[in-house]
């Protein structure tokens, strides 16, 4: 039995038997791991509060040889979402990352980018503004999980589209011209695309503070979403819960 320590990031819990819980964290030392925290829901000293989604924590937890769940001790929560106040928007937002990150993670493989990210992120998602937070987020994770196509050029012709019009489809890998868009297309503004540039050269933290409506980069965010669900191959249940949300 090999004992572990690191910060994490609670993404699920699942109720198993009588009194335990099934978590699933997103650590720092080695990427997604599931354990069973044993009398979770009766122990408040061991897990009292951190168990909730996207709580930063200290985890410490046993990897049995030849077991597929690790045995979570405990959680010293190191910083908490719901700290600050909590919106139905807030929590649609914070139930999106974790998804994000559970379904897009491979299970032990660590990912510092992609924990760093989620740290700052969520420290701008602390406010009652969760759209500037999402966009980020999405565009960054999408690059990092290497899903990501050219921007400044047409996936079919090769032909640049700094300047040009520029379309997007569910079933297509990256941007299209006007000549060679499919049916149903949907165009991504070059406000967006150039947003976009912005956010890969400047820290979250840049954008704080700014007016950011929902429809301000919302092509930006549909064509990510449709990216990361066809290579999912599965539809993201809170991007649905997200398109229900108005300004």
């Amino acid at each position: 039995m090999a004992h572990r320590e690191s910060e994490a990031l609670v993404l699920r819990t699942y109720p198993l038997r009588e009194a335990d819980l099934l978590v699933t964290l997103f650590t720092r030392a080695e990427g997604k791991v599931r354990g069973v925290a044993r009398s979770a829901k009766k122990s408040k000293r061991r897990f009292g509060g951190a168990l909730e989604p996207l709580t930063y924590v200290r985890a410490f937890y046993d990897v049995r040889e030849r077991q597929e769940l690790a045995r979570l001790d405990a959680c010293e929560v190191l910083e908490s979402p719901l700290a600050t106040e909590v919106s139905y928007p807030r929590v649609v937002a914070l139930g999106h990352i974790a998804e994000l990150l559970d379904e897009l993670l491979p299970d032990h493989e660590s990912n510092d980018s992609i924990f760093r990210l989620t740290i700052s992120v969520l420290h701008a998602l602390s406010g009652p503004e969760i759209w500037m937070p999402l966009t980020y987020f999405e565009l960054w994770l999408t690059r990092l999980v290497g899903f990501l196509p050219e921007l400044n050029a047409c996936v079919v012709c090769g032909r640049g589209l700094n300047g040009s019009r520029a379309y997007f489809h569910a079933l297509a890998d990256g941007l299209m011209c006007a000549d060679d868009k499919r049916l149903a297309s949907s165009e991504i503004s070059s406000e967006s695309r150039a947003l976009a540039a912005q956010m890969f050269r400047a820290p979250v933290e840049t954008f704080a503070g700014t007016p950011w409506a929902k429809s301000r980069a919302a092509d930006l965010r549909k064509f990510l979403i449709q990216i990361l669900q066809r290579h999912l191959e599965k539809k993201l249940v809170t991007a649905g819960m997200l398109e229900k949300i108005g300004d």
